[in-house]
């Protein structure tokens, strides 16, 4: 009877201070690592939109290599996908699919000229949509000379 007895206090579970000590490593490390993770996925958008800027770009200089111009400010960057009318060189579309919104799900800005004596500008206004801001709330931009 008393093997039973040892055998049975042997079989017993967590006690609250190992439950609490394990809360609490748990916590640690998600006070380490959880920042880490939220900072890279706030960056993951903006490289995201300087890639698919750089895709337009690539887009913009065969229709200039087609075409023997950039799209006007009217024609926009639509014209890499639907050709203008009158152009009787246009080789598109350049795109495939339709034309890509930017990260944060709005359309990238076309202008021509560009700022600063650029012939064109693409660019994103970031996650709040407007010019200027930091982090994540940055432009992303891309201009050609």
């Amino acid at each position: 009877m008393k093997t039973r007895r040892l055998h049975h206090a042997a079989q017993g579970g967590f006690t609250l201070i190992e439950l609490l000590v394990v809360l609490a490593i748990l916590g640690l490390l998600a006070g380490l690592v959880g920042p880490q993770i939220v900072r890279y996925f706030g960056t993951a958008k903006s490289e995201t939109a300087k890639l698919q800027i750089q895709m337009l770009s690539q887009a913009l200089e065969m229709y200039r290599l087609d075409v023997g111009r950039y799209p006007n400010q009217a024609e926009g960057l639509r014209t890499l996908v639907v050709g203008p009318s009158g152009a009787t060189r246009w080789n598109g579309p350049y795109l495939r699919g339709d034309l890509p919104n930017d990260p944060w799900d709005k359309p990238f800005i076309y202008r021509v000229p560009g700022t600063g004596g650029a012939v064109y500008e693409i660019l994103s206004y970031g996650a709040d949509g407007q010019a200027g801001g930091t982090g994540e709330a940055a432009d992303v931009a891309s201009s050609v000379r």
